[in-house]
């Protein structure tokens, strides 16, 4: 299907999953899931494939194996297109909007050690350089840290704070629904990956050992 935006029912989709996350509204919903979340978030992906490569979209379905929250639904519907393991660009739909986003998360213990031995070493300026301009231009950095420092850094590390994320990206919610339900929405997305693109070559370089 051509992409032609995702549409405000999406939102009120999540609300509504927020409000009742069971099998029932599920079901109930189905239709409405297909025709605005999933067909809108897959069309999106084809637009921007021939730039930034083949993506997915994320399962609906919550892993409750490891979690005390056991409802079955996750409250988002995202979008991912890797660059390297657990690295890549990223969007989502929920109640609360539409944001878009890039970088890495629950990387693996080898590309975790990777991530730190770059963050230690010369190239660690750069990305510190590259995370400070984000944040300077209105992205909000996010991603799991530790409360100290991991192991082998002492806790004075000039670049502590990055040493300690297991997780590192950037985010930023599109706010007019203007563009959001149009297709408008490929050229911000598209804009917001090229704007990201250093933080995601930055990891994609010292993940796969660059």
């Amino acid at each position: 299907m051509p992409f032609s935006g995702v549409p405000h029912s999406a939102a009120a989709f999540y609300a509504g999953l927020e409000e009742n996350n069971s099998r029932g509204f599920w079901e109930a919903n189905r239709e409405r899931y297909e025709k605005d979340v999933r067909g809108p978030m897959t069309a999106l992906l084809a637009e921007l494939s021939e730039e930034f490569g083949t993506g997915r979209v994320f399962r609906p379905h919550r892993d409750v194996r490891f979690s005390q929250d056991k409802s079955p639904y996750k409250t988002h519907q995202g979008i991912f297109v890797p660059v390297a393991p657990r690295t890549g660009w990223y969007a989502e739909v929920s109640a609360d909007g539409f944001r878009v986003g890039g970088g890495c998360y629950h990387l693996e213990p080898a590309a975790l050690a990777a991530f730190r031995r770059g963050i230690d070493g010369p190239r660690g300026a750069r990305l510190e350089t590259v995370v400070d301009q984000l944040a300077a231009a209105g992205w909000e950095v996010v991603g799991e840290s530790l409360r100290t420092a991991p192991r082998g850094y002492p806790r004075d590390h000039p670049r502590i704070g990055l040493l300690r994320r297991r997780s590192l990206a950037a985010m930023r919610w599109i706010e007019d629904g203007d563009v959001v339900t149009t297709d408008l929405l490929v050229e911000e997305v598209r804009g917001g990956w090229r704007r990201l693109r250093p933080l995601v070559e930055w990891l994609r370089e010292v993940v796969e050992g660059r």
